[in-house]
């Protein structure tokens, strides 16, 4: 996808981009509407750090206003199977939320988003969250999204002030299908992006994570060519 050209009278937002399928795709949604993008990745020591690599192939790509890799080490709570040493599920899909979950991830970094956005002077918050196609979060639920950005609101100068704190989740309600063929659509190399949870020592994807199977059957109902490499294939 060619970066597009806005005006620097466009408005601002500020897009969680972690590296990951869905970020990436939300990140050129947002440009496509108009948007200059600020690009906010957290680097918080995960156990997938080769996501940090995928965001900013994908920044190269896409091209943003500025793209900020921010260090919050969250190994240091653990309590997740991405930032402490327990092993990552590979049994499939399940009804309960699975050990991959970060506690109180989405919040804390659509806190930051904001922070960022309250500095920069933007109103608009993106993230790549999914309600349909995803490993059981209760961070990814549209209750919270619309809650955050009623809290938004309430705890900013822009909102004291009479402004928005809009959170855009363009995903929300696409199928993993969907999403990749909307990377194909976008004309993103869905390559570039990142989503195994447990990579292994030679670069290759495990294949076998919830984020792997979401993943792998997506592009395969979709019909489209992945570009992740798998150990099992």
């Amino acid at each position: 996808m060619s970066s597009s050209f806005h005006s620097a009278d466009a408005p601002l937002a500020v897009v969680l981009l972690s590296g990951g399928l869905d970020s990436m795709v939300c990140t050129a949604l947002a440009k496509e509407q108009g948007f200059r993008v600020l690009a906010l990745t957290i680097d918080y020591n995960q156990r997938h750090r080769v996501e940090l690599d995928s965001a900013r192939a994908i920044v190269a790509a896409i091209g943003v206003e500025r793209h900020v890799i921010l260090p919050l080490d969250l190994r240091l709570f653990g309590g997740s199977a991405l930032t402490a040493d327990i092993a990552v599920p590979k049994d499939g899909l399940g009804d309960d939320v699975p050990v991959t979950y970060v506690p109180a991830r989405n919040l804390v970094f659509l806190s930051l988003a904001l922070a960022w956005a309250e500095a920069a002077g933007a109103n608009d918050l993106f993230i790549g969250v999914n309600a349909l196609d995803y490993s059981g979060y209760p961070d990814c639920r549209p209750e919270f999204i619309s809650g955050f950005e009623a809290v938004g609101r309430i705890a900013t100068k822009i909102g004291s002030e009479g402004g928005t704190v809009t959170v855009h989740a363009p995903l929300q309600h696409l199928r993993k299908s969907q999403i990749a063929q909307e990377a194909a659509r976008l004309g993103l190399d869905a390559g570039q992006s990142w989503s195994c949870y447990d990579p292994l020592p030679d670069g290759r994807a495990c294949g076998e994570c919830d984020s792997c199977r979401l993943r792998r059957a997506g592009f395969a109902e979709a019909g489209l060519h992945d570009g992740t490499r798998y150990a099992n294939t």
